[in-house]
């Protein structure tokens, strides 16, 4: 059984920083690609950065280029999300998910597999 694990999140002031992890389970971690995602409240979930099965290609959504980096261990089975200069609107749960294949994709139905979430809020 698969199971994605996000943990990491919590409340942080405007400026700050925390870093997202993803722990997977149950399938051949550096065969898929991996991305997260964030959902805020009224709002629908959107695409934040991904990375391909191997780590060398990512691609971020424009609002957290130069802010956040996304990282993968495939040693530990372990996504990872650096988040820095947290801004209010990055307020949202945080969701990790896995694609099979070797390219990532900023395209959320193309992901087999998705964790509960984490939620991080950023107080301004």
């Amino acid at each position: 059984q698969v199971q994605l694990v996000e943990s990491g999140g919590g409340l942080v002031q405007a400026g700050g920083s925390l870093r997202l992890s993803c722990a997977a389970s149950g399938l051949t971690f550096n065969a898929y690609a991996m991305g997260w995602f964030r959902q805020a409240p009224g709002k629908e979930r959107e695409f934040v950065a991904a990375i391909s099965s191997i780590g060398g290609s990512t691609s971020y959504e424009d609002s957290v280029k130069g802010r956040f980096t996304i990282s993968r261990d495939n040693a530990k089975n372990t996504l990872f999300l650096q988040m820095n200069s947290l801004k209010s609107a990055d307020t949202a749960v945080y969701y990790c998910a896995a694609r099979f294949g070797r390219s990532a994709t900023t395209q959320f139905k193309a992901y087999n597999y998705w964790g509960q979430g984490t939620q991080v809020t950023v107080s301004s």
